[in-house]
């Protein structure tokens, strides 16, 4: 294996910029033109032209289209917006479209599915493989609809090359963008990841659907406000424990077809720069795709790292790294801005000799082994969904699928049995806070345009029907800016007050929204700092409203809206039920009035702790995992990893190990009975963990292995059968510098939760 300090040569050399989208060759041209009129010449190839001819290898069509190509015409093509070549019917394409929980075209309408986080907590990759099918149809019809009326051509926001997954590890609650994520644990994150990848591109033999993009490549969680000049120094246990198997999944497993390299650096190399992850991890992994740097991170080498000294050595660091594509400006404007290009940049990267023709030739050659992937050279009869038109695009059955995502999202963190609502006894129900009707909260970050939101008020409105009186007010802010200028009247406290006092329910939806916590930017609000949070704790202004509430005598639930977790130990200690809900999508505001009135019964696992105050927290910018997540926490959390309860019951028994001892290669074939014994059909998502007991190096103290989320009726019995393979049970041996499985005894942990353990079976690992 190698090791992390090694550095091997630089292979695959290659280049990228961005370049606004150019339809006519001399737009093109004039990147290099002005200053090398060589590199206007038009190579002279006899024969026939291969790269049109689909029966033709890919590698073969590739290297054909590229030698066809002027040094000019080679460049647009480095370009995370590439230019058109019309004198070879090459038509424009941009690489850059976003689709982490859908569409994020810019013209148009997409279904809009709960935001990554939520995904995670339905602990159902299939279900989360099936969304991921959709957002590649719905690229598709995009895709279809906007080519056939510009020529061919494409532009931002409507190809078929998305930015996602995001797979970073959520180290931290207070990182604005934990919201995109799988959350904190790494076994999770991966089997996500994969899944979402798998949907995405598809599994045709010769071609993608849509191409992923796994980000951001590697160690990579905040602080925003530092993301452009932070560097990471991990311990070596951290960093191939926590922060790269992931990634390793994505590559080995998931097959993805490129990479993002994070604005951060790795042990004072910036990432988009760092041959250690570029290079030799890649080539390691055997990674066949290509790496793309996040938008401006290339200035940011020079500008924010102090890396190099300008954007051509940059640019040049970048390459020869092994960064195939550039995506945002490689220059920087006043007070770090970032302008496009300085299109000279590039043409003096080919005078200086910093870069060579044979390096552009490697580049463009990964990059347009993509668009063949993608079938964009041949016969639309050949390409399986060049026939999906925008009918196939915000469907009804894409709709339906999004809800169905909502329901299984929705996290039951607490019930003193008020929930479900009991509708013979509830006639009138207060539905109070700022994001009960809010349409944007829905959404999070990254998100399309939905064509039409259910708000939860509208929601619960619907289900409650004609019997049920549901009364509204928006009681406070969700946290009060810096100048208090936002601060809620009188009036307003009144009027949800008046409305409490009145009903037989009170249900208070708070929590954030994507204005709060977010990337890099921020709402001037109490507790948030540049897209990040300083605090976790429910904002005090809620608190407040929280507490007038409860002295009204009425029950209260409390949803929580939120991408991360929030301290909230009051409310748990007063109030009589808690949700989470996340950032639901289009769909979100029926899927809690469901789970309100028991239509749908809540089985979402939280996949993050929920930790009981800020002060429970190692300082944010320090990327030690010591103390951090359920694997490594020392305290008691609010809320544990995994945890989420139902309004049914499950019994768990009779665990078995078909082998006690396990060898390289060998899977701990698990078996038990799960019965529903409570009163309603329902989901349990089961789990096992691992424990070492006597490790010679360094473990987490508990670490998830296996999982399965199962629907049982009430009263019905099954048994659950898992083959986790002994692999699962590595860890990083800092003194081989390699991964390997402790050998000795271990306990596999089954349950409910990582703090629900049921039962427990032992084994051995024999070397």
């Amino acid at each position: 294996m190698l090791k992390r300090t090694i550095h091997l040569p630089f292979v695959l050399i290659c280049l990228g910029s961005l370049l606004a989208v150019a339809t006519k060759a001399d737009d093109a041209f004039s990147i290099i033109g002005a200053e090398d009129p060589a590199a206007l010449r038009i190579p002279q190839v006899a024969g026939p032209e291969i790269w049109k001819d689909p029966a033709q290898p890919t590698d073969a069509r590739v290297q054909d289209l590229v030698r066809r190509m002027s040094l000019a015409e080679k460049a647009s093509q480095l370009l995370a917006d590439a230019a058109a070549v019309p004198r070879l019917g090459l038509p424009a394409y941009s690489y850059r479209n976003e689709g982490n929980h859908g569409v994020c075209a810019r013209i148009g309408f997409s279904t809009v599915f709960p935001q990554v986080i939520g995904m995670a907590a339905t602990w159902d990759p299939p279900l989360i493989q099936s969304e991921a099918d959709v957002i590649a149809t719905e690229a598709r019809a995009h895709f279809n609809d906007y080519t056939r009326t510009h020529d061919g051509n494409c532009v931002m926001h409507e190809g078929i090359s998305f930015y996602a997954p995001n797979i970073n590890i959520v180290r931290d609650p207070r990182w604005g963008r934990g919201q995109e994520t799988y959350g904190e644990d790494p076994f999770l994150t991966a089997q996500f990841g994969v899944a979402f990848i798998r949907g995405l591109q598809g599994d045709n033999p010769k071609y993608v659907k849509a191409l992923a993009c796994a980000k951001h490549y590697a160690v990579h969680s905040g602080p925003e406000q530092l993301r452009h000049e932070f560097n990471v120094v991990p311990s070596e246990t951290d960093l191939y424990d926590t922060y790269l198997p992931a990634f390793e999944a994505a590559v080995r497993q998931g097959h993805v077809g490129s990479l993002m390299g994070a604005y951060s650096a790795l042990d004072g190399i910036p990432d988009c720069a760092n041959p250690f992850l570029l290079t030799q991890l890649l080539h390691q992994w055997e990674f066949g795709g290509f790496v793309v740097s996040d938008g401006g991170a290339i200035a940011d080498i020079y500008a924010r790292h102090k890396y190099t000294g300008s954007a051509e050595t940059a640019a040049t660091a970048a390459v020869k790294a092994g960064c195939d594509l550039f995506s945002g400006s490689i220059t920087t404007g006043p007070q770090g801005h970032y302008p496009h290009l300085d299109y000279k940049v590039l043409g003096r990267l080919l005078q200086q000799h910093l870069l060579t023709e044979q390096q552009i030739d490697a580049a463009i050659s990964q990059t347009l082994a993509a668009r063949f992937r993608l079938g964009l050279f041949d016969p639309p009869t050949m390409v399986p969904w060049s026939g999906i038109t925008m009918a196939q695009n915000d469907s009804p059955e894409n709709r339906a699928l999004a809800l169905k995502v909502a329901e299984e999202s929705i996290v039951l963190l607490k019930n003193n049995g008020l929930l479900p609502l009991d509708r013979a006894k509830v006639k009138r129900i207060a539905v109070i806070g700022f994001n009960a009707d809010s349409a944007p909260m829905l959404l999070g970050n990254y998100n399309g345009r939905p064509s039409k939101s259910v708000t939860f008020l509208q929601g619960i409105r619907q289900l409650a029907g004609t019997n049920i009186v549901v009364s509204s007010s928006p009681g406070c802010p969700l946290a009060l800016k810096i100048n208090n200028s936002n601060r809620p009247t009188p009036e307003m406290t009144a009027s949800a007050i008046a409305a409490a006092k009145l009903a037989d329910v009170v249900i208070y939806v708070g929590g954030l929204d994507s204005t709060l916590e977010t990337e890099e930017h921020r709402e001037v609000c109490q507790g948030f700092d540049f897209g990040d949070r300083t605090r976790i704790e429910l904002p005090p202004v809620q608190e407040t409203l929280l507490k007038e509430l409860r002295k009204t005598g009425k029950p209260i639930v409390f949803i929580n809206c939120s991408g991360s977790a929030i301290a909230m130990p009051w409310e748990e200690e007063h109030l009589p039920a808690i949700l989470q809900a996340w950032y639901p999508g289009e769909e979100g505001g029926i899927a809690v009035a469901e789970v309100l009135f028991g239509t749908v019964n809540p089985a979402g696992r939280l996949p993050v702790t929920f930790y009981r105050a800020t002060s429970d927290l190692p300082p944010f910018d320090d990327y030690s995992m010591s103390n951090r997540t359920y694997r490594y926490f020392n305290g008691k959390p609010l809320f544990a990893f995994g945890h989420g309860l139902s309004y049914t019951k499950f019994h768990y028994s009779d665990a078995k190990l078909e082998f006690a001892n396990l060898h390289a290669g060998d899977s701990a074939n698990l078996s038990f009975t799960l019965k529903n014994s409570g009163p309603r059909d329902g989901d349990e998502v089961v789990q096992v963990y691992f424990q070492a007991a006597h490790a010679r190096w360094p473990q987490p103290q508990m670490q998830l292995c296996g999982f399965e989320r199962i629907h049982l009726a009430k009263g019905e019995t099954a048994t659950v059968k898992l083959a986790i393979p002994a692999a699962r049970f590595r860890a990083w041996n800092t003194a081989l510098h390699e991964y390997a499985v402790n050998p000795g005894k271990y306990n596999l942990l089954i349950g409910g939760a990582s703090d629900d353990i049921r039962l427990q079976v032992p084994f051995r690992y024999v070397e």
